[in-house]
């Protein structure tokens, strides 16, 4: 099963700091391995601190984020392009992700920005997995695998990601948005 398109969302079980109630928004995901981008880690760092081209179309908060502890040296920008009429747009660049996302790596990727891109939001860093890694993740169930929806990438309140995408699932996966953050404070 790939994961490429989709959300993975952390278990409540997922005890790894660097991935306790993460939002992931997978990228790529093959027989090599698999990457992806933390979705509610922001920075405090202001996007005009080092990627000041991509402050006009940064949604609120207007920050960098933390897309996971590989490579934090690496930016990748997350854009929103095209009309919202169901048509993918082709936009030089960006590679599509799924409905109007698209990806592009800042670090092979000109600094220029599309007139098709209505936003971004900018990602130092990515998460990543060796191949078989993630597989082995996902029957050990430390992570759900969910649609994502093109708002995700553009959280206004990206400390509550976790709890939101949990509660628009459906049956038992619904419940685990209310998981405590400490089990013992039930």
């Amino acid at each position: 099963m790939t994961t490429k398109g989709r959300l993975l969302v952390a278990s409540p079980v997922l005890r790894d700091p660097n991935f306790d109630r993460t939002v992931i928004l997978m990228l790529e995901h093959n027989a090599e391995g698999a990457l992806g981008l933390v979705l509610n880690r922001p920075s405090g760092v202001a996007v005009a601190e080092g990627f000041e081209a991509w402050a006009d179309w940064s949604r609120p908060p207007a920050c960098l984020f933390v897309g996971g502890p590989v490579q934090p040296e690496a930016a990748f920008c997350v854009a929103l392009v095209g009309a919202d009429d169901g048509r993918p747009t082709p936009t030089d660049g960006l590679a599509p992700i799924v409905a109007r996302l698209a990806v592009a790596d800042l670090d092979r990727t000109p600094m220029w920005i599309p007139a098709e891109i209505e936003a971004a939001r900018i990602f130092c860093g990515y998460a990543g997995w060796t191949a078989g890694q993630l597989e082995r993740e996902l029957r050990e169930e430390a992570w759900l695998v969910v649609d994502a929806e093109e708002s995700d990438a553009f959280a206004p309140e990206p400390d509550t990601l976790w709890h939101d995408v949990l509660r628009r699932q459906h049956g038992r996966v619904q419940w685990l948005a209310n998981f405590p953050d400490d089990p013992r404070d039930n």
